[in-house]
């Protein structure tokens, strides 16, 4: 066999996911031009083992609804976090900034249809990309897509239907799979962006080059890097104001805290290989390595009332906290990580019908805490100043086997395509204590005064430790064309966890041609998301502020295994479990004219969650000063209702192609029964039914003519939910639907260099002001689906050969 028909042969089955037998193939992916101009439309294959038609953003022949992003898309977007760009573009994919919400302004969640973070599978190119070590929302242990430098992406393929039966766990929202580069060509990009209010600036930069190795395959390297400066959307907070009053003498910086963006650092770098060994065999690997540095702003301590601070004793006669900090502090919160990803395999075929594919990876995500311009109390004049909080780490390890054989029946007029494989996964969580300073209880606890470090309490040895979870699995996944109008899938997976059992899921598909170019499908399926070690084994101590007395609460996540949180109602983690159900229509004409209407029902079972928070027992030994604590649980169960509407359309436009996409998304959830925390706590109800909005949608127009590029979208944003918590009880506002605007446009120099100005939310709105948070000086609730920072303005150059 010559070498082309083998890579002919191994793009059908590249991508060949461990999980599932699951196709994401390399080829046909559509050009760019250096301007950014597409080239004209491609076939795009499918994610599942048949080949599909793609009309731009629509995947016509997938039995479930399928979304394709191409590079011109991604660059459409200003931004380098991928999150933001999945953001603009995915319907029902929402992002929050959480500002001065401890590692989630670092790692902020992303929720695909409503659901949790770590509900949505994340692959690059048809493998599993590992999780994050943080423990975000609600404890939700997600893979953090900022990690994934978007210069390297040559596409990305978002499947919006659950497929645990064919991807294992957290395939319940969906599957994201990341498509990198590989293509021959360098391509070196520029761009700074700042915020219209003067702050934010970034600078970006980004270089990608490729090489064809002959007959012999291909590499990709990537590099990227971006600094961005911080954001403040602050008012000088009112206790800050009477302060300075009542000190005339002293100079109060104003504000005392800032709301926004942290000052971040990134720096990203990869390599994407394929190389054939011989005419049936093809090694590929590729690899992406993170580092980032971040700082951000924590809450302001008052020195005339933060008593558990700057109280004097004569513990420690003579020391007094004003002495150092007169004008009170606000810790700064420092977040470094390191991200790596690697993958190697080799894939071939056994004859022409038969094909394989083994690969092992290795992810890691290591984040180091840090805090400056604090204190412990405890310790008076003995504490340090800044503490080293810690590190968390999470480890994958993947070894996977894959099959893939296309039968020919003789009843039927195309063979069946049947994918098998197994799969063995290993978890692995680490805590590193943090400086002895940082969570000591010193001997002026006795007398008041606070223990651990000021804002951030660093992990103690007690909660240091490392703990692992295996996994095995095999699965089945078929796909039966039964004439020219019918295909029919079924998929099935057995997995097995060394910490709760084992689970069975299946997934049924079918897809209905009613003429050519109009096709009915849909799925029925079974989905499981299964606890990590970090949230079966860790405990965690968070300091918040009240913003009604304004005073400082420390409240603690115990383990369920905890015996402390046991006596509490704590009971062990299981999976959580989901049914899921759609149903499409999709079409497409010859006028440029396709899309799809796809509604699902979700419903989740044993959803994981924090429990209501307790009081500390009396009697109960409390040495780090617990206001009250809370364990992970399983606690509640839900139902998503939803539907999803694409729509594109092309046609020359006088000289010129436009091309206008519609997507839109509503999205509800509803708690259907639980235990106290969710299903008769008011908060975590409302948290989980309202604090996303229902509707969200996007327009976008684009016209190329010539050198140049012109592109419109309007985003919107439904009415949503936002609360606070204190330590006396919950506040709510509901903040109404919003819309903005984005503008950019290109020019083609020449054939080589090329420029792009643009700005988002160019009339530079704002949602209401949140009242609740006033006492504070935040002025935009943190919590919102979209950036409250105002309109941002970009501009980028470009250089291709």
């Amino acid at each position: 066999m010559h070498r082309s028909k083998l890579s002919r042969s191994i793009l059908l089955a590249l991508g060949l996911v461990s999980a599932g037998g699951a196709i994401a193939a390399d080829a046909g992916t559509a050009g760019t031009s250096s301007s950014g101009n597409a080239a004209a439309p491609a076939q795009l294959d499918a994610m599942l083992v048949t080949g599909t038609r793609a009309s731009n953003r629509t995947q016509f022949e997938t039995l479930a609804p399928v979304d394709v992003f191409t590079k011109q898309d991604i660059q459409s977007v200003d931004s380098t976090d991928l999150k933001d760009v999945l953001a603009q573009l995915v319907p029902s994919f929402v992002v929050q900034r959480l500002p001065m919400a401890d590692g989630q302004v670092f790692v902020r969640p992303a929720t695909l249809r409503g659901l949790s973070p770590d509900q949505t599978l994340v692959l690059v190119n048809g493998r599993r990309f590992h999780r994050s070590a943080l423990l975000g929302n609600r404890g939700a242990q997600a893979a953090d897509l900022a990690q994934i430098p978007t210069s390297a992406i040559k596409r990305i393929e978002v499947l919006r239907d659950g497929a645990s039966a064919q991807y294992g766990s957290d395939a319940i929202a969906g599957v994201i799979n990341i498509i990198l580069e590989d293509s021959p060509g360098t391509e070196i990009t520029a761009g700074y962006s700042q915020y219209a209010q003067g702050d934010g600036g970034s600078r970006d930069f980004s270089a990608r080059t490729g090489w064809a190795l002959g007959d012999y395959g291909s590499l990709a390297l990537f590099a990227e890097s971006s600094d961005s400066d911080a954001t403040s959307r602050t008012r000088q907070r009112p206790d800050a104001i009477a302060f300075q009053a009542a000190h005339p003498e002293l100079d109060v910086p104003n504000p005392v805290q800032r709301w926004g963006q942290p000052e971040l650092e990134s720096r990203r770098v990869g390599f994407h290989l394929k190389a054939n060994a011989s005419d049936t065999l093809e090694l590929y690997a590729f690899g992406l390595y993170s580092h980032s540095d971040g700082v951000s702003d924590f809450n302001w301590r008052n020195p005339d009332t933060t008593t558990g601070a700057y109280r004097t004793t004569s513990i420690f006669p003579g020391w007094n906290l004003r002495s150092l900090y007169p004008v009170g502090f606000s810790p700064q919160y420092g977040n470094t990580q390191n991200d790596l990803q690697l993958v190697a395999g080799l894939r071939g075929e056994i004859t022409p019908k038969l094909r394989w594919d083994l690969s092992a990876s290795y992810g890691r995500n290591a984040i180091d805490y840090s805090l400056d311009n604090s204190i412990n109390a405890s310790l008076g004049p003995d504490s340090p100043t800044s503490f080293d909080l810690g590190r968390l780490t999470q480890t994958e390890k993947n070894a996977n086997a894959d099959f893939n054989y296309e039968w020919d029946v003789a009843a039927l007029s195309k063979p069946v395509n049947v994918a098998f494989g197994a799969e063995f996964r290993q978890e692995t969580y680490q805590v590193r204590a943090g400086d002895p300073a940082s969570y000591a209880v010193g001997r002026g606890a006795a007398a008041g005064l606070e223990a651990n470090s000021n804002g951030a309490p660093g992990f103690s040895a007690s909660q240091a430790g490392q703990w692992s979870q295996r996994s095995k699995a095999a699965y089945v996944d078929m796909e039966v064309p039964l004439g020219e109008r019918w295909s029919i899938g079924a998929a099935g997976r057995y997995e097995d966890f060394s910490s709760f059992g084992s689970t069975v899921d299946g997934k049924l598909s079918a897809r209905f041609a009613i003429t050519p170019d109009v096709a009915l499908r849909g799925t029925l399926s079974t989905g499981f998301r299964a606890p990590t070690p970090a949230q079966l084994n860790t405990t965690s101590t968070t300091q918040g502020l009240d913003t009604r007395t304004l005073q400082i609460f420390t409240s603690g996540r115990l383990s369920p295994s905890d015996p402390l949180a046991q006596l509490l109602g704590a009971k062990p983690l299981t999976p959580e479990e989901s049914r899921t159900a759609s149903l499409g229509l999709t079409w497409r004409t010859e006028l440029g004219l396709s899309g799809s209407v796809d509604v699902y029902r979700i419903t989740l079972s044993d959803r994981f969650s924090q429990s209501a928070s307790f009081a500390i027992p009396a009697g109960t030994p409390n040495p780090l000063g617990y206001t009250s604590v809370n364990y992970f649980t399983n606690d509640f169960d839900t139902t998503t209702t939803g539907v999803d509407v694409v729509g594109n359309y092309l046609r020359d436009l006088g000289a010129g192609r436009m091309t206008l996409t519609l997507a839109y998304n509503y999205n509800q959830t509803r708690v259907d029964n639980g235990s106290t925390s969710v299903a008769t706590n008011e908060t975590q109800r409302v948290l989980f039914e309202d604090r996303l909005p229902e509707h969200k949608g996007s327009f976008t127009g684009s016209w190329d003519i010539g050198a140049w590029s012109l592109m419109a979208r309007v985003r919107y944003y439904g009415k949503w939910t936002d609360s606070t918590g204190n330590a006396t009880g919950d506040i709510y506002q509901q903040f109404g639907a919003m819309t903005f605007l984005d503008l950019a446009v290109g020019y083609r120099i020449n054939e080589h260099h090329s420029l792009r100005v643009g700005a988002d939310n160019v009339f530079d709105r704002y949602p209401d002001e949140a009242t609740f948070q006033a006492s504070r000086g935040l002025i935009y609730s943190r919590n919102a689906p979209y950036d409250t920072d105002g309109a941002n303005v970009y501009a980028q150059y470009r250089l291709t050969f």
